[in-house]
Formats: C-alpha cells, structure tokens, sequence
C-alpha cells in the first residue's frame, strides 16, 4: 500500500522537471493524478506513460494566470475523479534579467504565474478541500526566496509564496488543510540549463561553481523534491503546517 493510495492530487506545472517528477511520485504512492499545463502535450505524453503503467493520470490544459482556465480544469478534475485532495502549486517560468534591465512584462509573467496562479489555484482547491475537512497543498518556493543576483521578480514571487503558505496554514488548518512549501536549491532541470545560458555559462560549469557551496556533493535531482512533497501530503505529516521545507544539499539561513 502506498502513502496516497485513493488520494486524487493536481500538479500544476507537471509536464517536466519537478512537477513530472511530482506527479509519478504520487502515483508510485498510489494517488490518482491530474496534470495541469500549458504545455499540452508534455502532460498528454507523461499522462500515458502513466496510464500505460497501471497508473491513473488526465492530462488538462491550463494557464494557472487565468481564472476561467483554472476553474474549468478542476471541474473537469471533478468529473473525472469524483474529488481534490492534494494540490502541488509548482507552475512557474523565468524571465531573468538584472534590474535596470527588466520589463515590466518580464516582472508581471513571473508574478502572475508564481503568485497569482498560485492564488487562483489554492482558492479554487479550498472549494472542495473545506467542505471534505481534508486537503494537502503545497507550494514550491526556492532557494532564491532568500535573494538571488538577476532575480528580482522571481526571488519575490518565491518569497511571496512562503508568505502565503503560511497565512494560508492559519486560515485553512480547522478544516482540516495541511498548506506548507519547499524551496528546492540547485536542482537539474531545463529551467536551470536556461539558468547558466543567461549567464553565459555551461549546465556542467555552473554545477562545478554552486557545488563548491553545497555540503552534500552532488547535484539535487526532481526526485528529491517529489520525496519531500510526498512526505508532506501523506498523513504522516498530519501535523506538519505552515512550513518552508529547503530541500538544498545545504543548510539555509
């Protein structure tokens, strides 16, 4: 038996990276999964290669910035699994550049897909979760919450959401809803590879120079954001809340 089993959970952000690596994990606990991206056809292939394996997982296009999409995809979550037990708030882009550089457009993509998505998801999660007196919902913050150099908007939307995780904790913890988040260090993904490309670097040169920091050696992987997350939606963590677990090969301030 696994930590999930008949639990149905949304991740947002879910066609690569972390919340692919989320949603298996999930489904390796026995949790029923619903993909949220706008990347239609990454979700649509892990969402086969899921089903294909004896797993339960439905593929659902959304732009977690926009309202309408987010209501339409969790009614549709609805329809095809009956409940929402578990949200992952783990959409998210990067649009880096130092300050003086930065649009405005680069500042509100970031925010609006972090942040609001966040936001929009959650109230729409608390819908179903409040009236079951149960829910898990995490959200996945970073490392760069704590500043980053050319990060401004997106080390601001990462801090925003600790702010939320925790005041959603205090709001939602007498129905019976565990919020925390994760702030993932270095962890190998393409949106790291983009990383080192706006700075000039390789993927393997920028490993070589964050490694230097990290007191474990070697570089995080998906997989160990999916094990925190896992532990964090299970009843082992019942009570756990209001939480900003950093999953960094090092210690954090």
């Amino acid at each position: 038996m696994g930590h999930l089993d008949n639990k149905v959970a949304i991740v947002t952000g879910a066609a690569r990276g972390i919340g692919a690596a989320i949603a298996s994990k999930f489904v390796c606990e026995g949790a029923k999964v619903a993909l949220f991206d706008v990347n239609i056809s990454g979700a649509q292939d892990l969402a086969y290669q899921i089903n294909q394996n004896g797993g339960s997982a439905v593929a659902l296009t959304c732009d977690v910035s926009n309202p309408k999409e987010v209501e339409t995809a969790f009614q549709n979550v609805i329809e095809h699994f009956g409940k929402v037990d578990i949200l992952v708030n783990n959409a998210g882009v990067i649009r880096d550049n130092l300050l003086f550089k930065m649009t405005e457009n680069d500042w509100d993509t970031v925010i609006d897909i972090h942040l609001k998505g966040a936001f929009l998801c959650s109230r729409e999660a608390q819908k179903y979760m409040v009236p079951q007196t149960y829910g898990k919902i995490i959200n996945v913050s970073s490392t760069s919450a704590l500043g980053n150099r050319g990060q401004v908007n997106y080390s601001t939307a990462k801090a925003g959401l600790q702010g939320m995780t925790r005041t959603m904790s205090i709001e939602l913890g007498p129905f019976g809803i565990n919020v925390n988040a994760i702030a993932p260090g270095f962890i190998e993904t393409e949106m790291t590879k983009a990383t080192a490309e706006r700075i000039g670097m390789t993927l393997e040169q920028l490993i070589e120079i964050s490694m230097k920091d990290f007191a474990i050696k070697r570089v995080g992987r998906p997989e160990d954001i999916a094990n925190a997350a896992a532990f964090l939606c299970s009843d082992e963590a019942s009570y756990v809340t209001g939480q900003i677990l950093y999953v960094a090969g090092k210690p954090t301030i």
